[in-house]
C-alpha cells in the first residue's frame, strides 16, 4: 500500500482530474452567488491553520494530566474546546485509548470522515479505497506496511467513522519519555499515531 509522500504529492497535484473538479465546482458555486471567492479563500485559510499538531499537544497533555485524559475519553469535543482548540463546530469526538490490550485503528469505510477540525485535512491514503477496504479486512497487515505491528496477543479494534462521529487515537506514552516536557512529548506524536497506523516515536528516534 503505497502511503508515501509522493503519493500523496501526485494524487492530490493541482494538476489532477480531482483538483480540476474541485475548481470548475468553486468557479459554479461563485458564479451562481452561493459563495463568494473572499469566503472560499477564508475557509481554505481556516483549514490550513489545522493540522496533526492540535491532536499531537492534546496527546501530550493526556499524557502529563490524569484529569484532562479522563474529560478526553469522555468528552473528546469538549476536551478540545477547554485545551483552546475550535472544534464547535465539529462533529462528536471520540478518543479512544491504546492499551496493552487493545490497539485501535481508525477508518472511515464510506468516504472520508475525519476530525478536521482537531487534524486538518486527511492524507490522501486515508481517503483511498484500498485503506478503506483493507483497514477492515486486514488492519494488521495494513499497520504491518506503515512499520507496525501490535503484538499476536492484542486486539485490533477498528472504528469506522460516519458523518456524526469521528474518531481519534490516544497512543500509549512511549517509555523512556519522563524527562520530557509537553513539547518534547508532543514531538513524538505523528499523524499516523493519531489514526493508528502506527505508534509514537521513541526519543532517540525523534531527536
Amino acid at each position: 500500500m503505497s502511503h508515501g509522500h509522493h503519493h500523496e504529492t501526485s494524487s492530490g497535484s493541482a494538476r489532477s482530474p480531482l483538483a480540476a473538479r474541485v475548481r470548475a465546482m468553486e468557479a459554479l458555486l461563485v458564479e451562481k452567488g452561493v459563495v463568494t471567492e473572499a469566503e472560499i479563500q477564508d475557509n481554505i485559510r481556516y483549514m490550513d491553520s489545522r493540522s496533526p499538531a492540535n491532536g499531537a499537544r492534546l496527546v501530550a497533555h493526556a499524557w502529563t494530566d490524569e484529569g484532562f485524559k479522563a474529560r478526553l475519553l469522555s468528552d473528546g469535543k469538549a476536551a478540545a474546546i477547554e485545551f483552546g482548540i475550535d472544534a464547535v463546530a465539529s462533529p462528536e469526538l471520540v478518543v479512544v485509548e491504546n492499551t496493552p490490550e487493545v490497539h485501535n485503528l481508525i477508518v472511515c469505510t464510506l468516504c472520508s470522515c475525519y476530525p478536521r477540525n482537531v487534524l486538518g485535512r486527511p492524507p490522501d491514503w486515508y481517503k483511498s479505497f484500498e485503506y478503506r477496504s483493507r483497514a477492515v479486512r486486514e488492519p494488521r497487515a495494513v499497520m504491518r506496511e506503515f512499520g507496525f505491528e501490535p503484538p499476536g496477543e492484542t486486539r485490533v479494534a477498528v472504528h469506522d467513522s460516519t458523518a456524526d462521529v469521528r474518531y481519534m487515537v490516544l497512543p500509549m506514552r512511549p517509555p523512556g519519555t519522563e524527562g520530557l516536557d509537553e513539547e518534547g512529548l508532543a514531538d513524538l506524536v505523528t499523524r499516523d499515531c493519531l489514526i493508528g497506523v502506527n505508534v509514537p516515536r521513541t526519543p532517540a528516534l525523534a531527536g
